[in-house]
């Protein structure tokens, strides 16, 4: 999955995800084209997982460092 996130950003997966869920819901899928577009989209919404906790664990870390104390042995957070 990591090669693939490299490849694909939070956007580009989103997009193609809501493609997938279009062709699905649509229809006129042989069962082997929606099994096929069934499995990227899991993959595609892992990704896009993948990316959203990444994003709330920079957050956080951005928000833990903002507002560190003096006493915090990390140091006073760096002005933007």
């Amino acid at each position: 999955m990591a090669e693939e996130k490299t490849e694909l950003s939070y956007e580009q997966a989103r997009d193609e995800l809501t493609e997938v869920v279009r062709k699905l819901e649509a229809g006129g899928l042989t069962l082997e084209e929606s099994l096929t577009l069934w499995e990227r989209g899991e993959k595609l919404a892992a990704l896009c997982e993948e990316w959203l906790e990444g994003a709330r664990a920079r957050l956080t870390a951005a928000m833990n460092a903002e507002t560190a104390g003096p006493d915090d042995a990390s140091g006073p957070a760096a002005p933007f």
